[in-house]
């Protein structure tokens, strides 16, 4: 009897998880039956746009975070899939900063040429999964939306794959509730233009902190003022864009900061990240952790200790994405497939707490690249992944951290070299700050397209 695998989301990690066994499928082995739930009507996870925010039309938190005029914060290089370039895609090397539509589209063509869409139910949230020590099986609940119909199937195995940055952390300050602004979570920001003529302050020093108060900057606000609680990001910003201590709290219209200054603010963003949040889920499954490069309890960043029949996916803090996930999954496959025998839960435990211990040690973040690095080569070492040079991903990820330290503003105007293939990238035909188009069409112009 063929053994099932329940996969719960269809972004960048599920169909990840649905490639990996189709390339064993292409190879000749035979590969359980795959189910991958999705609870939006399309794959790509947070590559999927949406304009709503809150709940969707069935009454289910909205998943998306992704806003409008998203380019990629990191080389594309440095995500690239190991079996799958941009230059397969779209037939010629692109620039290295694309917006969202750009890797959607990328991210959609590996699944097509793989064909296993036909493996998703969309449409369909993960209620409720349990483990029964008797069976040995996973006994998984669904909604199908549309038609309101609830049912529950058995599975061997589960990987979940529905990412960690869709929950917003919601933090309270003094005054809010009688604030004469805006106050939204980055979660819920869908367009710079709101804020045009607005004076902006958002709390936290993330990316999207750094990157929704450069789009605020590059599509008209007032003024930024960035409130942070340990450190500043330290950049070179423009003349408007302050970086203040922790907001204190709020009066009318008013921020009182740390250090004692103030501020009159019109909106208030808080990029003050997201919870690993996994409802469907009773504790003895349940991975529990901050956002961090070393989740514990998962041996290989993967497998669940306490239950090996378990695996998650994408569950760390990330400079490495796509390619990384794509090992992930390799390496799930592998121990899904009997190819990969795991150690006693002694061992794994002891695995997973020196890959821990590394992680306090680190100082910068040229070293978290470097550990993340290693992390990834050796996940590839594991299996048959496509093998790709991982160092080189980490000196391209230095160019960026270095673009950025000269100039926050335009460090997407750079271009890089392709690790996969080794094809130099273009640069784009328009500066970012003067790039309003976010369109697929706009960006894959050439420059001579551009200008006409």
């Amino acid at each position: 009897m063929t053994s099932r695998v329940a996969i719960i989301g269809a972004g960048p990690c599920g169909t990840a998880q649905l490639r990996a066994f189709q390339s064993a499928s292409k190879a000749g082995a035979e590969i359980p039956e795959m189910v991958c739930f999705e609870k939006q009507e399309d794959l790509g996870g947070l590559w999927n746009y949406t304009w709503r925010t809150g709940v969707d039309e069935f009454g289910e938190p909205v998943h998306g975070s992704m806003y409008r005029y998203l380019w990629s914060n990191g080389p594309k290089e440095c995500l690239e899939f190991a079996d799958y370039s941009f230059d397969e895609h779209f037939g010629r090397p692109i620039a290295s900063y694309p917006p969202r539509a750009v890797l959607f589209d990328y991210i959609k063509g590996r699944v097509e040429k793989a064909d296993v869409r036909k493996f998703i139910r969309f449409r369909t949230v993960v209620r409720e999964l349990s483990y029964s020590d008797e069976t040995g099986k996973f006994t998984l609940t669904a909604h199908n939306l549309p038609e309101d119909h609830t049912y529950s199937e058995e599975f061997d195995n589960v990987v979940v794959s529905t990412g960690h940055f869709s929950t917003p952390n919601v933090p309270y300050f003094e005054g809010f509730d009688s604030f004469l602004g805006r106050v939204l979570h980055a979660h819920d920001f869908r367009d710079a233009t709101e804020f045009s003529g607005k004076d902006v302050l958002i709390i936290g020093t993330s990316y999207s902190a750094e990157d929704i108060g450069s789009q605020c900057y590059k599509y008209g606000a007032k003024s930024i003022t960035c409130s942070h609680r340990t450190r500043p990001m330290g950049f070179k910003w423009p003349d408007n864009w302050a970086e203040v201590p922790l907001l204190t709290k709020v009066d009318g219209k008013t921020a009182h900061f740390k250090d004692g200054t103030t501020k009159d603010v019109d909106a208030i963003i808080l990029c003050t990240g997201y919870q690993h949040h996994f409802p469907f889920l009773p504790d003895e499954l349940r991975l529990k952790t901050a956002n961090r490069l070393w989740p514990l309890g998962l041996y290989k960043g993967v497998v669940w200790v306490n239950n090996p029949k378990l695996m998650y996916l994408g569950m760390q803090d990330q400079y490495y994405t796509f390619n990384m996930f794509d090992a992930q999954a390799w390496l799930a496959r592998d121990v899904i497939m009997g190819r990969i025998t795991l150690p006693s839960k002694e061992e794994m435990l002891k695995d997973n707490q020196a890959w821990r211990d590394r992680e306090e040690a680190l100082e910068d973040a040229y070293q978290e690249i470097d550990y993340q690095g290693d992390y990834t080569k050796e996940l590839i070492a594991m299996t048959d992944y496509p093998d790709f040079d991982t160092d080189a991903v980490n000196k391209t990820f230095y160019e960026w951290e270095h673009h950025k330290e000269e100039n926050i503003m335009g460090f997407r105007d750079n271009a890089y070299r392709s690790i996969m293939t080794g094809s130099m990238s273009p640069v784009h035909h328009t500066r970012w700050m003067e790039a309003m188009d976010d369109s697929l069409e706009s960006y894959l112009q050439t420059e001579t397209e551009a200008k006409k």
